[in-house]
């Protein structure tokens, strides 16, 4: 694989992933209400969805997730309902300021990385990257096992360092807003976008 190749995917891997869309409003939306508990389970899902679909656009199997379109509308709608819940929490969540020392509702390590594992399955922002936008940069007859290896690296670096950035980034955020109205309308403004992505996944 050309130097040049390989760039050219980093570039437009990393825009595509750092554009805002189902799995950031997850992110942001999540951080707000939890903080950082539970990020690296939460990110880890993301970036194991991400192989998944690499696997399948490198493998040439296109046509066979296709044919298996049922399921991955099964796997879609799953990543829907796991928006909604999110916003649904969100929304009822009572505005906690963060010195006021009280901890962020318990979720399991399990449950943060299969809800944005299949969160990522079922956004169709990723499936058009990897089945249509990616054989543009990268034709799949001419990736090998190291060329496979390589990318493999660069899709877990790059979408791991980018919504974990997210994530210091929104903490940040979360952390200097001192007053309870002001977090409450924050993590209901959330909750609405998680609630528009879930609509707009299940719409396409």
């Amino acid at each position: 694989m050309s130097l040049t190749a390989f760039l050219l995917f980093l570039s437009v891997y990393a825009i595509a992933v750092a554009t805002p869309g189902p799995g950031v409003a997850a992110v942001v939306a999540r951080t707000f209400a939890r903080g950082t508990a539970g990020a690296f389970p939460f990110v880890l899902g993301f970036v194991v969805g991400d192989l998944i679909w690499f696997g399948v656009a490198a493998a040439g199997l296109s046509v066979i997730a296709k044919s298996f379109a049922p399921l991955f509308v099964t796997i879609k709608y799953a990543g829907c309902a796991y928006l909604i819940w999110l916003a649904f929490q969100l929304w009822r969540a009572e505005p906690v300021l963060l010195d006021e020392g009280a901890e962020p509702p318990a979720e399991s390590a399990i449950t943060a990385f299969l809800g944005s594992l299949f969160l990522t399955l079922g956004n169709p922002k990723v499936m058009i990257f990897f089945l249509s936008i990616m054989p543009l940069v990268v034709k799949p007859e001419e990736i090998s096992w190291a060329v496979a290896l390589e990318l493999a690296v660069v899709i877990a670096v790059v979408i791991s360092s980018i919504m974990l950035g997210y994530i210091a980034l929104a903490n940040r955020a979360r952390q200097l807003f001192r007053s309870k109205r002001a977090i409450g309308l924050i993590q209901k403004a959330n909750a609405g976008v998680l609630a528009g992505a879930a609509a707009a996944i299940a719409t396409r």
